[in-house]
């Protein structure tokens, strides 16, 4: 019994009153911070290898199915506006192609040739790195997908809520989040999807931090793609140089990004 899979502690939840229903669900919570902390030494062995692979050129894949998959799309499509990256230095793949994030599609999860093929359209080096995302450890789309890509020369991981599931005997760095049993019986949208985006989030966060793209704890390249971060952008500029809004947001405007206002500002002064 995969324990993604095992009974859920509670029972009876259709008779449980509402506020005992979220109280419950948020006790279950609590216990999925602590488990992820568990695993910060595979995590940060996993990322001491994507690092230098980046810094040569090599990209970052997730492949998942599911909700698995829509949680790589969500932190791969956050890293250009965040940190003004390319959008092709981290990809995010799902089962089912770009209309299974928002719909199920049928069998999409089980050929395990399929990731392999999806990631040939963006060509492959073997600088990149295959992160194959799923609670269950068993997808075939995912353990099909990492291990094509481990056998080609590509550094491979993966994040899985089981241990000792088939998809960690593939890859080379595994981390194994074991959340226990769901609130709802199986439903690992729940915890396991939880402790999956808390382990992308540290992944990715850290990856970009080393890659230089966080100077300080700002985040001085990401894309001025609204009023708001146009405003937090102009704050730094400020907090960083000490010349007024106006001026600031003059700055940020022309050079594009807090690094290049900033960097500018400093050079023009040394004149």
């Amino acid at each position: 019994m995969k324990v993604t899979e095992s009974n859920s502690l509670y029972d009876h939840l259709e008779k449980m009153e509402v506020t005992q229903l979220l109280l419950s669900i948020n006790e279950e919570d609590h216990k999925v911070a602590p488990a992820v902390k568990e695993k910060v030494p595979a995590i940060c062995s996993l990322v001491e290898q994507i690092v230098p692979r980046m810094q040569e050129g090599g990209r970052l894949f997730y492949i998942g199915a599911g909700t698995s998959g829509r949680l790589g799309i969500l932190d791969a499509s956050e890293c250009p506006p965040t940190y003004g990256v390319p959008h092709d230095w981290v990809i995010g793949l799902i089962a089912g192609g770009d209309v299974a994030i928002r719909k199920a599609v049928e069998n999409a999860e089980d050929d395990p040739e399929q990731a392999w093929k999806d990631i040939l359209e963006y060509g492959f080096s073997p600088l990149d790195t295959v992160i194959g995302i799923a609670a269950s450890g068993t997808t075939p789309y995912v353990i099909g997908g990492v291990s094509k890509a481990r056998e080609m020369g590509l550094l491979t991981g993966c994040i899985t809520c089981n241990p000792d599931s088939p998809l960690s005997q593939a890859v080379a760095y595994p981390i194994e989040v074991v959340v226990g049993p769901e609130f709802v019986t199986g439903s690992t949208r729940m915890k396991s999807g939880t402790a999956q985006k808390l382990v992308l989030n540290m992944l990715s966060t850290t990856v970009m931090i080393k890659l230089g793209r966080v100077k300080g704890n700002k985040m001085v390249d990401m894309q001025l793609s609204n009023a708001k971060l146009v405003d937090r952008g102009t704050k730094m500029i400020m907090e960083a140089t000490g010349v007024s809004y106006e001026v600031a947001q003059d700055l940020l405007l022309m050079h594009g990004s807090v690094r290049n206002a900033t960097a500018y500002f400093y050079k023009e002064g040394e004149k």
